[in-house]
């Protein structure tokens, strides 16, 4: 029996990500929509109706006006937005998070994935929070810069334009108020937002984030090895989530925001040196793959009990 899926928002840039990685799917079938259906209330709401399996790429307002026209009790909903992130009744999307997180997000019914930047961020901080490595009352920085297409198609637009003459890299976020901050202090277990500080690069795609941690000042001063134990516990065995051992980071000179290219794995790095008690983690990722439609293929699978890793680019 297949299940079927409509992608509401099938025609933006992670619409169109999680298309192409289902094309050939097993197992499921597709409800798609005209132009001209796109624009008519009643085609979407009957397609909203008719799935097993809905995914929301849309802007947040349109992703909660397409919740409310829903009117069964057995559609599934898998939002990409970030309209529903820390929305009560609905489970966040990262089945790495934690132990129980995959079977979460098994048993419900409204499935929030979370954004490409706290994808990094929790990946590296939530097992130290769990481990007790980093107290939850630590002051936790976090910067990094992402590719240019997770600002959308005006952003795109604004970087490919043939009379365009963007910068390299480029500060953003400078109010300190980020939409993302409620998610990291969430799901991480801090008790305070974390400091965040992004950045654009002159690339399309692909994602470096940085948390440092000065280990010399922290409870118990932890050593980098302590932090690496914990974060290689967390993924042990994991197809989409990797930890480079010590050995090859300390052999790295650096980290490529193309490190793992349009792909949907993530991959983590701790970089520490014992003599100054610091730490610099890092995590790379695809902010269209594990950041957004990679994640959600991985979601449709658990929510539809398929191999986890069908259609994902590792």
């Amino acid at each position: 029996m297949t299940t079927c899926v409509f992608i509401d928002g099938a025609v933006g840039t992670t619409g169109l990500e999680i298309a192409d990685r289902l094309a050939g799917h097993r197992d499921l079938s597709f409800i798609t929509l005209s132009d001209e259906q796109r624009k008519d209330a009643a085609a979407r709401r009957a397609a909203l109706n008719d799935a097993d399996i809905v995914i929301l790429c849309l802007p947040d307002d349109a992703a909660r006006e397409a919740v409310a026209l829903i009117d069964n009790d057995r559609t599934k909903v898998i939002d990409a937005s970030s309209a529903h992130r820390v929305a009560d009744g609905w489970t966040y999307g990262f089945p790495e998070l934690e132990p129980g997180q995959r079977d979460r997000v098994a048993r419900a019914r409204f499935v929030a994935n979370p954004g490409c930047w706290p994808t990094g961020f929790l990946a590296l901080v939530r097992p130290l929070v769990l481990a007790g490595l980093i107290p939850a009352d630590w002051p936790v920085t976090v910067s990094g810069a992402s590719g240019y297409s997770g600002g959308g198609k005006s952003m795109i637009a604004e970087y490919e334009a043939q009379s365009a003459a963007p910068t390299g890299f480029r500060a953003y976020g400078l109010g300190l108020a980020h939409k993302h901050i409620p998610e990291m202090t969430r799901y991480s277990g801090l008790a305070h937002p974390p400091l965040f500080a992004p950045a654009v690069a002159h690339a399309y795609r692909g994602m470096i984030v940085e948390v440092p941690l000065q280990l010399r000042a922290m409870p118990g001063a932890p050593s980098p090895a302590d932090i690496h134990a914990a974060l290689a516990a967390a993924y042990a065995g994991s197809n989409i989530v990797s930890v480079a051992t010590l050995e090859d980071s300390r052999a790295m000179s650096q980290v490529e925001i193309e490190r793992v290219g349009a792909t949907d794995r993530l991959e983590l790095f701790m970089f520490g040196n014992a003599e100054t008690g610091q730490a610099l983690l890092v995590a790379a990722l695809d902010n269209l793959g594990k950041g957004a439609a990679g994640a959600a293929v991985q979601n449709l699978n658990i929510l539809a009990g398929l191999p986890e890793t069908e259609g994902l680019r590792l």
